[in-house]
């Protein structure tokens, strides 16, 4: 299943059993493990098995397993651990191998307060401000839409 083993990818290592991880669940196309840095207890990386950069860059196959696999790592973390919310956030950067963190979060944590730390600051810089005006949002929209 993965394209290239021999790139030193520490995710492909692991899918192909030649390094360890603590599986939570997979299906033919993805897996999700816990995270050996984890932000919080349960903290789980959903990857998929071919060894592909960015997330858009999946087939529609693949892209739909790593959410069906997220979502349903998500439930069993809201279950047994009880969380406010499960955070989910989509990285490749400094392991350039998709993968889907879902950290289960809790009021005043340390990724509540960033997010919300975060949300403050989209909402204050002027040049932010100016994406929201009207002329501005259409006209992404419309580059988007005619892409």
């Amino acid at each position: 299943m993965v394209e290239s083993i021999k790139n030193g990818c520490i995710f492909c290592d692991i899918i192909e059993g030649i390094a360890p991880g603590s599986r939570i669940y997979e299906d033919e196309l993805s897996l999700a493990i816990l995270d050996i840095n984890p932000f919080s207890k349960g903290h789980c990386l959903v990857i998929p098995k071919r060894h592909v950069p960015w997330w858009h860059e999946l087939t529609l196959e693949e892209n739909a397993s790593l959410f069906r696999v997220a979502q349903i790592v998500a439930e069993k973390m809201m279950a047994t651990l009880k969380p406010d919310f499960v955070c989910m956030y989509a990285r490749g950067r400094r392991i350039p191998h998709t993968h889907i963190f879902l950290v289960p979060t809790y009021q005043g944590d340390v990724l509540d307060r960033f997010f919300n730390a975060l949300e403050l600051f989209q909402e204050s810089p002027p040049m932010l401000a100016a994406l929201r005006e009207e002329k501005s949002m259409d006209e992404v929209a419309k580059r988007l839409r005619n892409a």
